[in-house]
């Protein structure tokens, strides 16, 4: 008898197919050849920003300390590590966002996310209902897949070199109609990625102003997401100092997620979330919980230690590196793809450039894409099949724009290229094969 196969989800079957992100990580975990390929694509940081010493310094710190760092072998709270969650608090009132105070939290509290910020995000979606998402075009495209895949509906807004465009938020709400009773939350990534625009203060305040006049239209209280991942690598001096949300939340709708993979390590999984004490709140809480309480206790100790004694030296390093990288990436962009070039942004904070070809396309069945992932079918540019030429990793802006926004045709010219990981050199080879890339696309026409 013929026996069916497992019955999945809705959920389960959109998570059936692997995502394009998924896709890439995946090829470059198993298929990268270190010291051949170059990982312009894949978000991972600076080997050389990840400060080895001090974490093995930390770890010995807080496994000699067990009457402050009490049973942090064990199991932790689902809010998180008291510790930590302290350290946190200083480190913001300290050193980075304009406007948090020790009042910022008389009425708000912190939660450790089980495995990074994306597991916060990924709780979200999970105890909000299904709704319209808004956000940027372009947009934090690993996110927003996830949102759909579970349901949502996402509903982009331009953005410009301030960040998302309020006066285009206010006609799309217009446009929506009683529509607009729908929308769950909203969510803006502060240092856009892909783009690495900064939101300005200015907009960052008028976005606030016009979520909660949405919010007394429709009558609850509509969260509003502020994911400060790289808020933390702001390195151009004459940037402004940015300003947390919470100085013009009037009503309680404000939440910033936050996290330390960028400037202390990835692989310590520690990312939070800033917001009103409340249901929603205890809701985090409580998801953390199910899904196996926040991130192992002994790494956030270790970020409590760190944050407690090492970070401002650590963030001015981490700093100065992408700072130094940007600045000479930007130089090679100009002078190798100048002619090709429409625009590009980014360079002053984050570790990506978002740049937009003139006349190439860059989606992955491309002659660019071909070219740069030796997979043309000519021997000659591919290399053999053993041992082919040196490939070169790119998110394509394809995989940036909503498919049923306005940014489908030009997003088809357009590429995140990160010069996080890798090393100068490597990112100047790589920019060289770009151009190269370019020409063959031509010649293909």
């Amino acid at each position: 008898m013929k026996i069916r196969d497992v019955l999945l989800s809705e959920y389960g079957v959109a998570s059936s197919v692997p995502s394009a992100v998924n896709q890439m990580m995946t090829d470059f975990a198993v298929g990268f050849r270190d010291g051949i390929d170059i990982n312009l694509g894949v978000g991972y940081v600076n080997e050389n920003t990840i400060p080895r010493k001090l974490i093995q310094n930390a770890y010995q710190a807080v496994l000699a300390n067990p009457k402050k760092y009490r049973a942090s072998l064990n199991y932790g709270g689902a809010q998180g590590s008291p510790n930590l969650i302290e350290s946190i608090k200083t480190y913001l009132i300290n050193n980075q966002i304009e406007g948090i105070t020790q009042d910022t939290f008389s009425q708000r509290d912190i939660v450790i996310g089980a495995n990074g910020a994306t597991s916060l995000l990924e709780s979200i979606t999970h105890l909000l209902p299904i709704g319209i998402v808004v956000t940027t075009d372009p947009m934090y495209y690993i996110y927003c897949n996830d949102l759909e895949r579970k349901g949502f509906t996402i509903v982009t807004i331009l953005e410009d070199n301030k960040g998302l465009q309020t006066d285009l938020l206010r006609e799309k709400l217009n446009a929506l109609g009683r529509e607009k009773e729908n929308i769950q939350f909203f969510y803006v990534v502060t240092v856009n990625n892909p783009s690495c625009t900064i939101f300005s203060n200015h907009r960052k305040k008028t976005l606030v102003e016009i979520v909660t006049q949405l919010s007394y239209e429709v009558g609850r209280k509509i969260p509003l997401f502020f994911d400060n991942a790289y808020s933390d690598l702001v390195h151009d001096n004459t940037v402004e100092r940015l300003e947390s949300a919470f100085l013009y939340d009037e009503i309680g709708i404000v939440y910033e997620i936050g996290t330390l993979s960028k400037i202390i390590a990835p692989g310590l999984r520690i990312g939070y979330l800033i917001g009103p004490k409340g249901a929603f709140l205890n809701s985090i809480i409580q998801r953390t919980s199910d899904i196996g309480f926040s991130a192992p206790l002994i790494n956030q100790e270790i970020a409590s230690y760190l944050l407690d004694n090492d970070i401002e030296a650590q963030i001015q390093k981490v700093n100065k590196g992408y700072k130094r990288k940007a600045i000479q990436v930007k130089t090679w962009i100009h002078v190798l793809l100048g002619e090709n070039l429409q625009e590009c942004r980014g360079g002053s904070a984050g570790f990506y450039y978002y740049l937009t070809l003139a006349n190439t396309i860059t989606d992955s069945s491309s002659d660019f894409f071909k070219y740069l992932t030796r997979t043309t079918g000519d021997e000659v540019i591919d290399g053999h099949n053993d041992n082919p030429h040196p490939k070169v990793i790119y998110i394509p802006g394809e995989h940036c724009v909503h498919p049923s926004g306005e940014m489908v045709d030009i997003g088809k010219r357009q590429l995140r290229i990160s010069y996080g990981f890798e090393e100068l050199p490597q990112i100047h080879a790589a920019l060289k094969h770009m151009k190269d890339a370019i020409t063959y696309s031509c010649e293909q026409i």
